[in-house]
């Protein structure tokens, strides 16, 4: 299981960051501190939900993706469209395959829809709920969701779908399709996803459960769309570019993928702390009756990433338009396909999904044990009020923090608060024990001096001696 090093698409710009605290309470994994003024991520906690990026108020979160210019490396591109792009767009004359066109005229060779690759999905999912004992199953094809449980909710894994996301199956039959038909080779070959949000760019980087992603990398969504829209009004339809029926596309909003999977018993959830919500009761026994649950990090699914343009709600009417010609289920050609594939294991994961140890106090379990101690008697001496103040997201997150030496408990303000009175409170006790000699000084009037007050008893006594 690998441990060290963490890609990370989200990156913070620490010239631009205020300290604001904003992000520490909105980040779902508690992977944010502001110290000296300034945030940090802490990389083993990140899950690229892209939640710090959507709230900096100061815009000092940022993801890294790839552009354009990466298109001049290989032979031969294919474009991978995920089904929220086709939301962005709007206008009577707007069409799937203008918009695929618009691809190929940007500079891809060919182009391969994310979304017919999610009917497969749907088709491989469904069959694997059909034949799970295990409740509730949960979609595996948001990232961030694959991250969230692998760092709060551990014990969920095995609740986790083990199928291939649509834009893997997606780069992987398009290049193979490319190699058989033109004679290249796989490196030859660059799979360009379009992606809305900065955990798929991750998931390209650095998969979970694959050796090595087939996708060579992730352009956000707004970068293309800019492109597109300047040339979309001069170009025809092309509707033999379109291969995905309405189901496929669907899958870019909340609740289109538990209406691909087509199961008895379905939730979708978005929004990452509606997500949150629902996997504690699932830890707690509830959801038990469900067979799968949708889980979309971002509110509306993936048309609301951090990296797409438009509302998500104007998405989703943008989207709702665009399918509304379009066939309302698979073609006979996708579920053929997709049975001749199925009994390869062609949708399966190639490995395990793992889980993110986030709270190891210490490799020694002595000193493990000593330090959780230390951790719940910290614990205790601290309010519980979770302001965030502190620059730790909650009193447990500073505790720990304390106990690692990232922080003292002078970081928590109302303990700096409770100390200074302290202080002041023994300052003022030790001045009323000030010794006499000190107090007769500070008495003496302001023209005279503690040699003169000394002196003044001898002239006395020159005066009474009579000479």
């Amino acid at each position: 299981m690998r441990l060290q090093p963490y890609f990370h698409s989200v990156t913070l710009d620490t010239d631009s960051c205020k300290g604001c605290t904003i992000c520490i309470k909105r980040c779902p994994t508690e992977a944010i501190r502001v110290r000296h003024g300034k945030a940090r991520i802490l990389e083993i906690r990140c899950i690229d939900c892209g939640e710090c990026i959507r709230t900096c108020p100061n815009h000092a979160k940022r993801a890294i993706a790839d552009d354009f210019s990466l298109l001049d490396k290989y032979a031969y591109t294919v474009a991978l469209p995920a089904p929220s792009f086709f939301g962005q767009f709007s206008g009577h004359d707007v069409t799937v395959g203008k918009i695929l066109q618009a691809l190929l005229a940007l500079g891809f060779t060919s182009v391969y829809e994310v979304a017919e690759a999610a009917e497969h999905v749907s088709l491989a999912t469904q069959r694997y709920v059909n034949n799970s004992i295990i409740r509730p199953l949960i979609s595996s094809s948001c990232p961030a969701i694959v991250r969230l449980i692998q760092v709060r909710f551990p014990d969920l894994i095995d609740h986790l779908i083990p199928i291939q996301a649509p834009v893997d199956i997606a780069a992987r039959f398009a290049k193979e399709m490319i190699m058989r038909k033109y004679g290249l080779r796989r490196e030859e070959i660059g799979a360009f996803f379009i992606t809305p949000c900065p955990a798929k760019v991750t998931a390209v980087k650095q998969p979970i459960g694959l050796e090595s992603s087939w996708v060579d990398g992730a352009i956000p969504i707004a970068d293309a769309y800019a492109r597109v829209l300047r040339i979309l009004p001069r170009l025809e339809d092309t509707p033999s570019l379109q291969q995905a029926s309405a189901i496929g596309i669907h899958w870019g909003r909340a609740s289109g993928e538990k209406y691909a999977i087509g199961a008895d018993k379905t939730v979708a959830v978005d929004g990452i702390q509606a997500v949150i919500d629902v996997l504690s009761e699932i830890e707690i026994g509830k959801f038990h009756d469900i067979d799968f649950i949708e889980c979309q990090a971002c509110r509306g699914g993936c048309v609301g990433g951090p990296l797409t343009v438009q509302n998500p709600f104007l998405a989703r009417v943008n989207m709702e338009s665009l399918t509304q010609e379009l066939p309302d289920k698979m073609s006979p050609e996708i579920v053929h396909e997709f049975e001749q594939r199925y009994s390869t294991g062609a949708y399966d994961l190639e490995s395990d999904i793992e889980p993110r140890p986030i709270l190891k106090l210490d490799d020694d379990f002595t000193k493990a044990i000593e330090k959780m101690e230390l951790l719940e008697k910290t614990l205790d001496s601290l309010p519980g009020l979770d302001c965030g103040s502190c620059g730790s997201p909650s009193c447990q997150a500073l505790a720990e923090d304390i106990v690692q030496g990232l922080a003292t408990e002078g970081d928590c303000v109302f303990v700096l608060r409770d100390g200074v009175q302290s202080l002041a409170e023994e300052l003022l006790d030790l001045a009323r024990r000030v010794p006499g000699s000190i107090s007769n000084e500070a008495e003496t009037s302001p023209g005279g001096s503690l040699q003169e007050s000394m002196d003044e008893p001898e002239i006395g006594e020159q005066e009474g001696s009579g000479t």
